[in-house]
């Protein structure tokens, strides 16, 4: 039989310090948690199909970031990993969450790196997804992300425009996941135009930022992390090297490392079911949800 991937969970919203956050349930109260945190430009249904499939087993929340889906912009642009980290830590404490699996995707998994390295005794196991230490600092995936957030149209006149938007940046994208993309970060304002639920300009400004004293280093917290831990690399991706991916297993022997062929950043989307496999069957064999 086929695995349910059509469920939408239910959506829920709260204050995390002082912003109303969305997120959404899928699965019971009284199930294993799996807490996930999108990407730069995402929003907490990006992982629907994941989660359909996993709502049978455990509790799963998605959470929208700051700025991001149905959650509040931040009238002070704090589009950074303190910020991310301190809203994951309040939303952890509001639902008391304990020994729970946290997998984060590029932006998510930077917060899961530092999150998990400094609440061992709440995360149960990691799963970060294409990103390390440096990836947002340097390299060609870095540049390319700098450069699509500084060129990134304000608005479309109509969603077949938006569609071409999407296609020319993630010529991979399959169309599931970008009939997704295009139902959740876009929203028509009453000019008939489309316009992204994001802000884009707050985001775009965090993201530009040279200010180095909010770049954060990520081996420190990679290097501290003491939950199984598994990197889920795409084999095409331009923002996770190969060699970065293979010197974190060196530097933490918690870490696991898979590589996905075919995959670029967005390795969930790109390929959805060898994700699904190398994410169940490293909780399995983890023993990180019972």
């Amino acid at each position: 039989m086929a695995a349910d991937t059509t469920s939408g969970g239910r959506d829920r919203f709260l204050t995390l310090n002082g912003l109303r956050a969305h997120y959404v349930e899928w699965g019971d109260e009284d199930r294993p948690a799996i807490v996930m945190l999108h990407g730069l430009r995402s929003y907490a249904r990006t992982f629907e199909p994941l989660a359909g499939r996993l709502r049978d087993r455990y509790r799963v929340l998605a959470l929208d970031a700051r700025g991001r889906g149905d959650s509040d912009w931040d009238p002070n642009g704090a589009y950074h990993t303190e910020s991310y980290v301190a809203d994951l830590e309040k939303f952890t404490d509001l639902l008391g969450l304990d020994g729970f699996v946290l997998l984060g995707h590029s932006m998510g998994g930077a917060t899961t790196y530092v999150y998990a390295a400094r609440h061992p005794e709440r995360v149960r196991a990691a799963v970060v997804e294409d990103i390390g230490p440096g990836s947002s600092l340097s390299g060609a995936g870095a540049e390319r992300i700098r450069r699509e957030v500084a060129e990134t149209p304000r608005d479309f006149p109509d969603q077949e425009a938006a569609r071409r938007y999407w296609r020319s940046i993630r010529p991979h994208i399959s169309e599931e996941a970008l009939e997704s993309r295009l139902r959740h970060t876009l929203t028509p304002d009453q000019q008939g135009r489309w316009r992204w639920k994001f802000d884009l300009a707050g985001i775009a400004a965090a993201r530009l930022d040279p200010n180095p004293a909010r770049q954060v280093d990520l081996w420190p917290y990679v290097e501290a992390l003491r939950c199984p831990t598994l990197v889920v690399r795409g084999g095409e991706s331009d923002f996770l090297p190969a060699a970065t991916a293979v010197a974190m297993t060196h530097r933490n022997p918690r870490i696991r490392l898979v590589e996905v062929p075919g995959a670029g950043h967005y390795v969930h989307d790109d390929a959805p079911e060898p994700f699904h496999h190398h994410f169940t069957r490293f909780l399995r064999s983890a023993e990180a949800v019972r």
